[in-house]
């Protein structure tokens, strides 16, 4: 048994003082201490949704309708992630095939990128003040095949039947010719991050 530093052990059994130096008795033991070797920490992968918003105000409804299938009004480009993005309103359908019953709302990477992986949230504004809106969303629920990935500049995620046109022209979501969306981007970004180093002072009594 090791006893603390500058104490002796004790003699035998009859012994009853420490021994005097000189005196051939037992020789002091020195505490000892080691401390293990701490494991290599790894480093870490960290991935995150950085978000962008943007505030779409179509006016002119009513002049829009009949510009055909596949034409479109574009929003101002607005930064989510590093990326530029926009908002594409098709107040005839973005098919032919679907007709104008259905009006269709898309965003799109408006910047150069590659597989870009984002989650996305179209909400059409209830003008009414009631709060009702018409929201489309990733965020807050699971998703079987996660974020949605946009291969490269001009590629889309929405939806072609946004909204039925007739239902639309009859709502609070229409009013003075005007319709508001308002939309959120979340890029996903994922980097590396190297362990912290600290270091352990020793010292000696």
């Amino acid at each position: 048994m090791s006893m603390g530093a500058g104490r002796a052990c004790r003699g035998g059994p009859s012994s009853s003082s420490p021994a005097a130096a000189g005196s051939g008795g037992p020789i002091p033991l020195i505490a000892a201490s080691s401390a293990a070797a701490p494991a290599e920490a790894a480093p870490t992968s960290v991935t995150k949704t950085v978000n962008g918003s943007h505030h779409f105000k179509i006016a002119g409804y009513s002049l829009a309708k009949g510009i055909g299938a596949g034409k479109y009004i574009a929003s101002e480009s607005f930064t989510a992630g590093g990326h530029e993005w926009a908002i594409y309103f098709y107040p005839d359908g973005k098919n032919p095939e679907h007709g104008a019953e259905y009006v269709s709302m898309f965003v799109a990477l408006a910047s150069e990128g590659t597989d870009v992986r984002a989650l996305f949230e179209l909400t059409l504004v209830d003008q009414s003040g009631k709060g009702r809106h018409k929201v489309h969303s990733h965020f807050g629920r699971s998703l079987e095949s996660g974020p949605y990935t946009l291969k490269h500049q001009g590629s889309m995620w929405g939806y072609k039947r946004f909204f039925k046109r007739s239902a639309l022209e009859a709502s609070y979501f229409l009013k003075d010719d005007c319709i508001l969306v308002d939309c959120t981007v979340g890029v996903v970004q994922s980097h590396t991050e190297e362990p912290k180093i600290y270091s352990l002072l020793h010292s000696s009594l």
